[in-house]
This record gives structure tokens, sequence and C-alpha cells, in this order.
């Protein structure tokens, strides 16, 4: 069975559907506001700094996913804020096009709320990517109230995640928690180390280098010279 007719078996549409090219732009609305922005960049570049030697997932955010060649646009469904795709390749993509994809859904997804969009987050998207796309963990964060939440699918279900002493929740898909840092969502290890940017991984390395060259001048020793 090929993958268009998996996909068609599945929603009960007739075997004959020609499926759209793959070729499909993403049709998804400007952000919000500019922290909306900020907060997808921070989980894009974290994520793909910390699996920087891994080509086996696709990261985007804003980005259509086109799930049915009967899909229509409305105005109570948009792509998700932010998701990732595990065992794909990492590749640029226009869109995220499912049956192009193996049909592959994504594993993690995450809506960043507002509140123009904090009830179908909460109540239509959610029923959507349990029941349609079985995305395994899904979370929302609200950058403004705080608000987070997550919930991981048990027998076709969401269930609530709980949190650790620290507040934060575990994806059992990409092995990392998220919490909340200083305002906004960040993944932390299972150790709970806070997951850098490529910016802040440098400010690490340069601090780590300046604290060995002060110590090398406590035992008369130049740095310089090494």
């Amino acid at each position: 069975m090929t993958i268009a007719q998996a996909l068609d078996s599945q929603e009960g549409i007739s075997q004959d559907v020609i499926f759209p090219p793959s070729d499909l732009y993403s049709d998804e609305p400007p952000l919000e506001t500019e922290l909306h922005l900020r907060q997808i960049i921070l989980l894009f570049k974290c994520l793909e700094w910390l699996w920087r030697d891994r080509n086996d997932f696709y990261a985007a955010g804003n980005l259509t996913i086109y799930y049915s060649p009967h899909q229509r646009k409305s105005e109570y469904f948009r792509g998700p804020d932010f998701f990732v795709v595990l065992g794909t390749e990492r590749k640029t993509r226009k869109s995220w096009v499912v049956w192009e994809e193996y049909g592959k859904y994504p594993n993690v997804i995450l809506e960043i709320l507002s509140e123009s969009t904090a009830n179908t987050d909460k109540d239509l998207k959610k029923t959507i990517y349990q029941d349609t796309f079985r995305t395994p963990d899904y979370f929302w964060f609200d950058p403004y109230t705080l608000e987070f939440a997550g919930f991981h699918l048990v027998d076709g279900e969401y269930q609530p995640l709980q949190a650790n002493e620290q507040g934060h929740l575990w994806s059992q898909q990409l092995g990392l928690y998220l919490g909340i840092y200083e305002g906004l969502l960040r993944f932390f290890t299972p150790v709970g180390q806070l997951v850098p940017t490529p910016e802040e991984s440098a400010e690490q390395l340069e601090q780590k280098a300046e604290r060995l060259a002060a110590k090398l001048r406590e035992l008369n020793i130049d740095p310089d010279t090494i």
C-alpha cells in the first residue's frame, strides 16, 4: 500500500484521490508579537545547536503542515508555532507535507498562547494533534502570563505531564526537559542543565578560558606563552 493509499484509508476518502504536489508554500499569518518571534527563534537555535551533529530531525516554527489533500484553509487551524519531527532528513522545506514525508507527523508540538489563540490551542488544535496527528508530546506556553502545560499521548489520549521540583516538564520524544528561564521557555538536559544558545556556549568557553588564564597567573605562568 502506498503512503497516499494509507492516508486515504485512515481518513475514509476515496482511493482515486490525486494528491497535490509537494511543492507547497507555507501559508501562515505573521506572528502576533515580537515576543512570540523571539521565543520560536530561541527554541530553534538551542535545539539546532544541541543537535548540530545530527542529521535525523527537522525543526521549524510557524510553518504550515499539509496533512490531507482535502485540507481546507481555515481561520480555526494554522500550523504549529514550533514543532520537531524525528527520523527524517535534516534539510530546509517550504512547508511540511505529510504524504511526501512518508506519512510522518511531528513528534513534538509547542503552541505559544495569546489572547486570540489560547482557546483554539487548548481545544481544537489539541484535538487535532491528539486524534489526527497522534503527536506524542504537546506543550503550550504563554510568554506574558507564563502559563505552561504539557501532555503526553497515552493510549490515544493526552495525559497531563507532571512537573519536577524545578517546574520543568519532560519531553520523552526529545529526551529533554522544557522549563521557564528568565521569562522564556528553554530546553534543559536530563540532569537539569540549561541547553545554551550558540552565543551562550561561546561565552561560557570564553569565561572558562579567562578563569584558566587567571589560575595560571596565580602560579606565575604567563598563559600567553603556553
